[in-house]
């Protein structure tokens, strides 16, 4: 169903890989981009008040969240950037993470490394471009979009003096057996080297995840509908646990009420423990979510992690 397609599309498409170009495929205007990633000044004095409020008494910390696994499509070397998306098309998505110290009042983790990666609007991985997403998608070269087949949807962004980091992208597809959802790492104590982040330890890992209505609503949308299958609600998904916000359950604000095509801005609070260490080979949660048929058979771009739980063990 998926093709192999790696000869000439790889070189057309790694010569934009770290510029992050954002030309915007399948119909979507990029005035809808910019509407969705506008930074505003009511954002930034929001984010500014949060943080204040967050830290004036323990009272109002929110509870440590669970780590789970980190799924068969991590891959090393993601690339320090906001705009992930290198012109995949999909509804646009600004998404803004909040990291705080849950052991200490929540008080903002300054410099912690964010790190995402989440499939395209057919279920498609960077790294892993010829992996059977389940249900019926076209081949991910026919998305006719620039983007790096390795780096797509992939990246790091350095949190700010009140913990915060923002990512623009995509509002995320789904594959079989899987819910929609985005993976994130928390990092600290590494640094900037070369266009990614090296050194540090692993504080948190975890999943975000999206209300169901909202997800099958984009869905139906173009390019999104193109992939048809039975998708799996929050309640069925083998990862999230039902805990609402403490469980990875972004909080969604639409650009535009009456046109979800528009984009969505998401929001959520990481409390981690900066002392903690996690591997994401295990945790709460469930499985990480294998493919339809385990391990990819027909070689895609890379092999999953050698920790990747198998099929039988995530079902």
């Amino acid at each position: 169903m998926t093709g192999n397609h790696k000869d000439s599309t790889i070189t057309r498409r790694r010569a934009l890989a770290v510029t992050g170009g954002t030309v915007a495929a399948g119909g979507l205007a990029v005035a809808g981009y910019q509407s969705a990633f506008a930074d505003t000044a009511a954002d930034a004095e929001a984010s500014a008040s949060a943080s204040a409020t967050s830290t004036s008494t323990s009272s109002s910390c929110m509870t440590l969240m669970t780590s789970v696994t980190e799924g068969p499509y991590y891959l090393d070397g993601a690339l320090v950037r906001k705009d992930i998306t290198e012109g995949k098309s999909g509804v646009p998505l600004t998404l803004r993470l909040t990291v705080v110290d849950a052991t200490d009042g929540c008080t903002p983790v300054s410099g912690a490394a964010v790190e995402i990666w989440h499939c395209d609007a057919w279920g498609y991985y960077s790294g892993y471009t010829t992996a059977n997403p389940g249900g019926s998608a076209p081949a991910e070269s026919e998305d006719g979009s620039t983007a790096d087949d390795d780096t797509y949807l992939r990246g790091y962004q350095i949190a700010n003096a009140n913990g915060v980091v923002k990512f623009e992208t995509i509002f995320p597809g789904w594959y079989t057996p899987r819910t929609c959802h985005i993976h994130l790492k928390v990092h600290t104590g590494g640094q900037k080297e070369d266009g990614t982040y090296e050194g540090g330890k692993v504080n948190y890992t975890g999943q975000l995840f999206f209300p169901d209505d909202i997800a099958e609503e984009i869905f139906t949308l173009e390019p999104y509908s193109k992939h048809s299958g039975s998708y799996t609600t929050l309640d069925n998904d083998m990862v999230y646990d039902g805990g609402g916000t403490s469980s990875g359950l972004l909080t969604l604000k639409a650009v535009h009420k009456a046109d979800p095509s528009k984009g969505y801005k998401g929001s959520i609070t990481l409390g981690v423990d900066p002392d903690a260490e996690n591997t994401g080979a295990g945790g709460g949660g469930g499985g990480g979510g294998t493919p339809p048929s385990g391990a990819p058979s027909d070689a895609p771009t890379g092999t999953p992690p050698s920790d990747a739980p198998s099929a039988s063990a995530s079902s």
